[in-house]
């Protein structure tokens, strides 16, 4: 009699754990289906977010060399950045100093718009140094790209700046806007630094 119940016993334990190795071997491959479809169903949203080779050449940063530029000249060809022209200026000495005195005709002349400009901007050059002025080229009313001009810009200067042809908004020489005109704000300072004396990287 103990000899059946052992043997009983011994009898549901194998059946028990083969029940449970196929019971074990069907969640597992149930798993790896189940990853594998949701891998499946995700891939194309992956994909949908990750940017193009076109896209991130795009948002790259772009380097703008200025060795030939004089002072008083704007860089030509204008270099593009994210798809906006960027406007590269070399001031003059009498350009800098009016620029830290006449600015009693202008809108906003502490450049106090944070979105702006990057806080190195935040002087009356606008920029990182006096005489090299880097700006967005599209006006803040409705994005025209404003012309540069030398001289005559301006009546209370004469040392030039941006002129907006579309709708005649003025920007001075270090892109801060005029005041009674339709653009609100001044013109944007993108990111950049100074690899060299003469290379800048925007972006």
């Amino acid at each position: 009699m103990s000899e059946g119940a052992v043997n009983n016993t011994s009898g549901e334990t194998d059946q028990e754990n083969s029940t449970n190795s196929r019971r074990y071997f069907l969640i597992q491959a149930t798993s790896a289906v189940g990853a594998v479809g949701a891998a499946g169903a995700a891939w194309p949203f992956i994909k949908y977010w990750t940017p193009s080779a076109k896209a991130r050449a795009a948002g790259a940063p772009v380097k703008i060399d200025f060795s030939k530029l004089s002072p008083g000249e704007m860089l030509s060809p204008i270099v593009a950045w994210r798809g906006k022209p960027i406007f590269v200026v070399y001031r003059d000495q009498p350009s800098i100093d009016a620029l830290e005195t006449d600015s009693g005709g202008l809108a906003d002349p502490d450049s106090t718009n944070p979105e702006q400009q990057p806080d190195f901007a935040v002087n009356p050059w606008r920029s990182e140094r006096p005489e090299i002025g880097v700006y967005v080229g599209i006006c803040t009313h409705l994005g025209c790209s404003p012309k540069y001009v030398e001289t005559d810009n301006f009546e209370n200067t004469g040392q030039g700046g941006f002129f907006c042809p579309c709708h005649g908004s003025k920007f001075d020489l270090a892109g801060r806007v005029v005041a009674g005109v339709p653009a609100p704000y001044n013109l944007e300072v993108p990111p950049y630094r100074f690899e060299s004396d003469t290379v800048i990287v925007i972006g």
